[in-house]
């Protein structure tokens, strides 16, 4: 849902244009985390069944596009364990969707994680090649729950058929949970905020380290892309700005720009730490991003744009405004195409030693 609170975002196009200072929370969260979703104004709105993912549109440019990535150095990445234990909480037309609970060397904090493998990972073809690996937040709380293991977002089946038709990479997909309650007032931001679980670490660190040990990657960020909606927006962007050595690519999806957690009372050095409203001011991020708003809200719109156009080099963005978006899960499916395919033309893709 979204949620009015002291948040600001930006747009982009390269240079700083004007700053906007907004306020905007934004979940695109849902009836126990997998059913309606709210509306600009914070009332609850149905989601729309939309059947077939559509195509998001296309960009100033045309359709998304980016700088084709150096290949990867075919470096595999083995898996080191020891294996998790993985257990299937859902099919979907491309293969299960497993779960487990990890638990971080660095952090300390225990979480769900759910993992789908594309079906080429499985086939002996492949057993000797390394995956890129796309890792995605939830709207809303995400207290036991990712909705991109929902069939709202079904991203996995959109991501099969693309690799058919060679318009994207098979990605191992990484879908953690965000908060270990259903306080939005409080929750954890995806940061670590003093006293509380070192989210932000087991994110940016603990999660991808479980990953190599389990899955047959690729060496380097190349290969390593993240993205999220509403408030995984706001935590794939800032995740992004923070861990540059970790993701070379970040798509926040109709997000938010500005931590408003009321657990960073009396911290206010850290909470500025974990600021993407000037996180994108410091120069220090080397990745890209396809930031989104949605057309038909104008208060959303703003905000993005005002953040995108604070962003300094060599931090590159490209903004998308999807045509009468709204800030609806049924909206976020209908970007599924589009992100997917701007994530490969922007990372490396599958390589064997």
């Amino acid at each position: 849902m979204l949620r009015q609170s002291s948040r600001s975002r930006a747009v982009l196009t390269g240079a700083a244009v004007l700053t906007l200072a907004a306020t905007l929370a934004a979940c695109g969260g849902s009836d126990g985390g997998k059913g309606n979703t709210s509306s600009a104004d914070g009332t609850p709105a149905a989601t729309a069944d939309t059947g077939t993912p559509g195509t998001a549109g296309t960009t100033a440019a045309g359709t998304p596009a980016g700088e084709q990535p150096t290949p990867a150095n075919g470096k595999v990445l083995m898996p080191t364990g020891p294996a998790a234990n993985l257990t299937k909480v859902r099919d979907t037309g491309a293969g299960p969707i497993m779960m487990t609970k990890v638990t971080g060397a660095k952090s300390g904090v225990t979480g769900q994680v759910w993992v789908w493998l594309p079906p080429e990972y499985n086939d002996p073809k492949f057993a000797k090649t390394g995956f890129p690996v796309l890792t995605l937040y939830a709207g809303g709380q995400s207290n036991g729950y990712n909705t991109w293991t929902d069939n709202q977002l079904p991203i996995q089946e959109e991501d099969e058929q693309l690799v058919k038709q060679g318009k994207a990479h098979p990605f191992i997909m990484i879908m953690p949970v965000q908060n270990f309650n259903s306080d939005e007032k409080n929750a954890l931001d995806c940061s670590d905020i003093p006293g509380q679980p070192k989210m932000g670490t087991w994110m940016a660190e603990d999660i991808p380290a479980w990953v190599r040990a389990n899955f047959r990657t690729l060496q380097g960020r190349d290969s390593w892309g993240i993205m999220g909606a509403s408030t995984g927006g706001f935590c794939s962007a800032k995740l992004a700005l923070q861990y540059p050595n970790v993701y070379k690519a970040a798509v926040p999806i109709d997000g938010y720009f500005i931590p408003d957690s009321g657990l960073w009372k009396g911290h206010d050095a850290e909470k500025a730490a974990n600021n993407p409203n000037l996180l994108i001011t410091q120069g220090k991020a080397d990745v890209k991003m396809y930031v989104t708003a949605g057309g038909a809200n104008g208060y959303e719109k703003e905000v993005v744009k005002s953040w995108v156009a604070k962003a300094v080099p060599p931090l590159t963005i490209q903004y998308y405004e999807q045509p009468g978006g709204k800030h609806l899960t049924s909206d976020f499916k209908k970007m599924i195409p589009d992100t997917l395919q701007w994530l490969t033309a922007n990372l490396a893709g599958p390589a064997s030693d």
